[in-house]
């Protein structure tokens, strides 16, 4: 499931600001730990020379020195402070003594660079070596002092006491560890979930107005009124205010597109009605001056072949006016105006009837295994209308190419009537649209060889559109054109 900008926006600030609030922790830890260091090693920068000053014994070569005074004096100190560790170092930083268990040092001598960057002032904290740890290079803060040479000439030893020695390394580590990261732990947590409420209420705030917009234009319907919005600020006010002026245009070119369409629509049928009364007319003085040569004693020959050509571009031309008007009058209407329930193969059957015994064309029959009783409803006329043309086509387009079948399918909620005819096929721009749904008349299909084409498909796909159906290609069998009328079965 795909999140929402708003919860991915959320999520997002929710992960940085974990990532901010480790960040913070471990920096913090890290800095609080050295200043801790640098404090302490600042308070107990004298004490190794304190110490060498009040005990001299120390400064004592280790054969002058009996072990139990060295020892008493070491161990004196490490009671008063059990926190730190005294090592005495030779000139070269061996360890000479310590008191303790002596397998507890891991590390027999000192690194003397930090020791004498401590006693010249270098700035603090100055990190030393812990001889009791058990990784070479690990340190950390001490005091140091030297010691009074044994002999005039030689080089001093040193005084090195580590001030957090293992022990109380251990201790402090461990209580001060947890109670450091508690605290963190809590601080951050209460600054995490403080931060993320106010974060996810401003985005919130942020984002409602794209929600807005975004239901607004999800909810827009051409035509229909839109409801109105609160005033938006900054970007999402423009992108507001531009969505109102696409719809405002979307509007005026829709109004504009219905007004063109209606006064195209109204020039055909005023043109196709003007035209229907002469041609009737002329039709008819044709058809009576073909009678009266008839019956004359002689009948001149050119005169019949020129009436017979006259009749029948006069026909043609009826034919197509006929056709503009009901196209125009079906492209004018958006429901059937006459609704009765029939039998939609008899209707079928009847119609194939009517064309099997017509002089000088193919024949037509039904082809398939009967579907049994259909039942529909619509306008009877209409469906029989944009059957009679599709098979009209099919005998006009292939007059010599055999039989054109019809036959029936029913599915579960429609009726397929198919019409195919072994012609030349139909052209691939009418195609194209009858596959797509487009409608064939706007804008008009011009034939290649001059004029307009596809009237009768363009009444048949426009009387399928009306009862809900639609007119379509299918691939034919044996070439040619197999046209399939569906038609929805009632509930």
């Amino acid at each position: 499931m795909r999140l929402s900008f708003t919860a991915r926006l959320s999520l997002a600030l929710a992960a940085l600001l974990c990532g901010f609030g480790v960040l913070v922790g471990v920096v913090g830890a890290r800095v609080l730990a050295k200043q801790q260091q640098e404090t302490l090693q600042r308070l107990s920068q004298g004490l190794a020379r304190h110490i060498v000053e009040h005990w001299p014994a120390l400064s004592q070569p280790s054969e002058a020195a009996t072990p139990g005074r060295l020892n008493a004096v070491l161990d004196m100190l490490m009671v008063v402070n059990p926190a730190i560790e005294v090592y005495v170092l030779d000139a070269d930083g061996r360890i000479r003594a310590y008191l303790g268990d002596p397998a507890a040092v891991r590390q027999s001598r000192v690194d003397l660079a930090p020791v004498r960057a401590f006693l010249a002032g270098a700035a603090l904290p100055v990190l030393g070596t812990d001889p009791r740890a058990t990784r070479a290079g690990a340190g950390g803060i001490f005091s140091a002092a030297r010691l009074a040479p044994a002999a005039e000439g030689d080089e001093p030893g040193y005084l090195y006491v580590v001030l957090q020695g293992q022990a109380s390394t251990q201790i402090a580590g461990r209580v001060g560890r947890e109670q450091l990261w508690q605290s963190a732990a809590l601080m951050l947590g209460v600054a995490l979930l403080a931060t993320l409420a106010v974060g996810l209420l401003t985005l919130t705030q942020l984002t409602r107005p794209l929600r807005e917009l975004a239901g607004r234009m999800r909810g827009y319907r051409a035509g229909e009124a839109m409801p109105p919005s609160r005033p938006l600020a900054d970007e999402v006010g423009a992108m507001d205010a531009a969505f109102g002026q696409l719809t405002a245009r979307v509007e005026r070119q829709i109004e504009e597109q219905a007004q063109t369409q209606a006064a195209h629509r109204e020039v055909v049928v005023n043109v196709a009605h003007d035209l229907r009364t002469p041609l009737t007319a002329l039709h008819g003085h044709l058809e009576a001056l073909q009678r009266e040569l008839a019956e004359a004693p002689v009948e001149p020959l050119s005169a019949h072949r020129h009436l017979r050509i006259a009749l029948e571009q006069s026909d043609k031309v009826r034919r197509l006016s006929q056709q503009l008007f009901e196209l125009a009058s079906l492209q004018a209407s958006h429901q059937i105006a006459h609704v009765e329930r029939f039998r939609l193969d008899e209707l079928v059957s009847d119609a194939v009837q009517k064309f099997a015994f017509a002089p000088g064309t193919p024949p037509v029959a039904l082809a398939g295994p009967p579907p049994g009783p259909l039942e529909m409803e619509g306008d009877l006329q209409l469906v029989e209308r944009a059957l009679t043309n599709l098979i009209d086509n099919a005998l006009r387009h292939a007059p010599d190419a055999g039989t054109v079948q019809v036959h029936l399918q029913r599915d579960a909620s429609a009726v397929h009537i198919f019409v195919e005819d072994r012609g030349p096929g139909l052209p691939a721009a009418l195609r194209q649209r009858l596959d797509a749904g487009i409608s064939l008349r706007e804008p008009p299909i011009q034939r290649p060889g001059g004029g307009f084409g596809g009237l009768g498909l363009a009444i048949a796909q426009r009387i399928a559109q009306l009862h809900g159906g639609s007119l379509s290609t299918r691939p034919a069998g044996h070439g040619g054109t197999l046209m399939c009328l569906a038609l929805p079965l009632p509930a």
